[in-house]
C-alpha cells in the first residue's frame, strides 16, 4: 500500500510512534498527532488518505473530532480507535459515519486489513457523494433527458419511499447501478442512516462470511478480535451487495436467510442477531440462467426478484451523451483544479454515433483523459480515440484493420503523452509526489490514480 497517507490521532505517544514505524515499513506516509485540535488542523492542511482516530482524547474528544472531521470532508474515511469497554461508543460511532473500529490491542494484519479494505470501498462512494452534493446534478444523482432515464427516476422514486426492503438492479457493467442503488438510499427515510456497499466479486472467498456477518475473536486464522459486520453497520440503513451473481453458492444460503428472517449469525458466535437494513442487490449477469445452469439459488432469485428496476444502457438513453459528456468535463475539471475541456460540434456528433460497449463508465474514463491530456482546450473529433473518432454511419461496416493501416493507435499516443508529461513532472520534482502533482496542476490523489493506470506506483 505505497503512497498510502495516513493520519494518526491518539493521545498515546507511544503508541503513534510504534504505528507510524510499523506502517512507514509498508510504504505508507504517516502523520501522527496527539489532540484533536491538532488533527483537525492537519486534515485541513493535507488530506489524509484515511485517519485512525481515537476514541478518548483531552480537549475535543474523538466524537466531536469524527464530527468535525465529517463536517471538513464527507468523504474523508476515519476509523475509530477505541480502549476494551469501549466498544459500544465505538459502534456509535461507526453509525455516525465512522467506517469501522479497532480494539486496542490489535495486530498488525487486522490493521491492514482495516484500511485495504476501507481504502477500496471509499473510492465508489467519494464518486457517489460527490454526485450527490454537486447543484448541477439532480437530488437522485441520475443525469439525462431521455425517456429512459425520465422513466428510471419516476421510478427509483417511488420504489426509494416505499417499504419494499429487497431490490435488484439488472443491467449491464458500467450503466450506474451503484449510483441508482445510492439514489434509492438518499431519497429514502433511511437516508440519515448508513449506506454499507459490498463487492461480492471483490471479496476473497474464505472472508466473504466474516465481511458481512462479523466474527468472533478466534474464529478462524488471522481472526486476532472481534470483527463487526457490513450487515450490523447497515442497520437502520441500506446494504448494497453488488455483483450479487459471484456469490459462492455456501454463502447465498446464509445470505438468503438473513433477507428472510432479518437474522444472522458472526462466524464463531453461538448467538443471533438482528439488523434492519434495506437491501439493494445489483448483478450484470442473467440469474435466471444462472438459476438453469445450477450456478445461482433458485429461492434466493425469487426472494430477490420481487421489486426489479433495470438499468438501460446508454446507446439506448437517446441523447444523453453529450449533457453526461459536460457533465463529466465539468467534475473532472474542478477536481483537476482547471477549466473544462470543451467538446466541438464534431466531436459532440462522434459522441452520440459511438455504441459505448462500456456505457457510461467508458464515457466517464474517457473524458477524465482528455482532461488530463488538453485541460481546458477546445476537443474536436480528431482528438478522441479512433475507435471514437472513425464512427459514422458509412464507416460502421468497415474493416478496423484496414481502417487503422499506417495510422499510430491515437490511445496509444495519449498515453505515451501522459505517462511522459509525469515522469517529467516527477524528475522536476526528485520523485516527491506531492511536488509533482503541483507541478501538473492536478490534486495528489489524481496523481495518484494516474500512476496506478499507467503502471508507474
Amino acid at each position: 500500500m505505497a503512497d498510502v497517507h495516513v493520519l494518526i490521532i491518539d493521545d498515546e505517544e507511544t503508541f503513534v510512534r510504534s504505528l507510524r514505524f510499523a506502517l512507514k515499513a509498508e510504504g505508507m506516509t504517516v502523520r501522527g498527532v496527539h489532540s484533536g485540535e491538532d488533527g483537525l488542523e492537519e486534515a485541513g492542511r493535507q488530506r489524509p488518505d484515511i485517519v485512525l482516530l481515537d476514541l478518548r482524547l483531552p480537549g475535543i474528544g474523538g466524537m466531536e473530532t469524527l464530527s468535525a472531521l465529517r463536517d471538513l470532508d464527507p468523504t474523508l474515511p476515519v476509523v475509530m480507535i477505541s480502549a476494551h469497554g469501549d466498544t459500544r461508543a465505538a459502534v456509535q460511532a461507526v453509525k455516525l459515519g465512522a467506517v469501522d473500529y479497532l480494539t486496542k490491542p490489535f495486530e498488525l494484519d487486522e490493521l491492514l486489513h482495516t484500511i485495504a479494505s476501507t481504502l477500496d470501498q471509499g473510492r465508489v462512494a467519494e464518486e457517489l457523494d460527490y454526485h450527490r452534493r454537486r447543484d448541477a446534478v439532480p437530488v437522485s444523482g441520475l443525469i439525462g433527458d431521455s425517456t429512459a432515464m425520465r422513466t428510471l427516476r419516476a421510478t427509483v422514486d417511488r420504489i426509494a419511499v416505499s417499504s419494499a426492503s429487497r431490490i435488484l438492479l439488472l443491467g449491464e457493467s458500467g450503466t450506474g447501478k451503484a449510483v441508482v442503488a445510492r439514489a434509492i438510499h438518499t431519497q429514502s427515510p433511511r437516508r440519515d442512516r448508513a449506506f454499507v456497499e459490498v463487492n461480492c466479486a471483490a471479496l476473497p472467498e474464505h472472508l466473504i462470511e466474516a465481511e458481512l456477518f462479523g466474527a468472533e475473536k478466534g474464529a478462524y486464522t488471522g481472526a486476532h478480535q472481534k470483527r463487526t459486520g457490513l450487515v450490523t453497520l447497515a442497520d437502520g440503513g441500506t446494504l448494497f451487495l453488488d455483483e450479487i451473481g459471484e456469490l459462492p453458492l455456501p454463502m447465498q444460503a446464509k445470505v438468503l436467510h438473513f433477507l428472510e428472517n432479518g437474522t444472522y449469525r458472526a462466524v464463531g458466535s453461538g448467538r443471533s442477531a438482528t439488523a434492519d437494513a434495506r437491501v439493494v442487490a445489483a448483478t450484470n449477469r442473467d440469474l435466471a440462467e444462472d438459476v438453469r445452469q445450477g450456478r445461482f439459488r433458485e429461492d434466493l432469485f425469487y426472494r430477490l426478484n420481487v421489486i426489479t428496476i433495470g438499468i438501460p444502457a446508454l446507446r439506448d438513453r437517446d441523447g444523453d451523451v453529450v449533457g453526461l459528456a459536460r457533465h463529466f468535463a465539468a467534475r473532472q475539471a474542478a477536481e483537476e483544479g482547471c477549466r473544462p475541456v470543451e467538446l466541438t460540434a464534431g466531436a459532440e456528433e462522434r459522441l452520440r454515433q459511438h455504441r459505448w460497449p462500456g456505457n457510461v463508465r467508458e464515457l466517464k474514463n474517457l473524458i477524465e483523459r482528455l482532461t488530463i491530456l488538453y485541460p481546458g482546450q477546445r476537443i474536436d473529433a480528431e482528438d478522441l480515440p479512433p475507435e471514437i473518432a472513425g464512427a459514422s454511419p458509412s464507416a460502421a461496416g468497415a474493416d478496423p484493420v484496414t481502417a487503422e493501416v499506417g495510422r499510430p493507435a491515437l490511445n496509444q499516443q495519449l498515453e505515451s503523452a501522459e505517462r511522459d508529461l509525469v515522469l517529467d513532472a516527477l524528475h522536476r520534482a526528485s520523485g516527491h509526489k506531492g511536488r509533482a502533482a503541483d507541478l501538473l496542476g492536478i490534486s495528489r490523489h489524481a496523481l495518484k490514480r494516474r500512476l496506478q493506470r499507467l503502471g508507474l506506483s
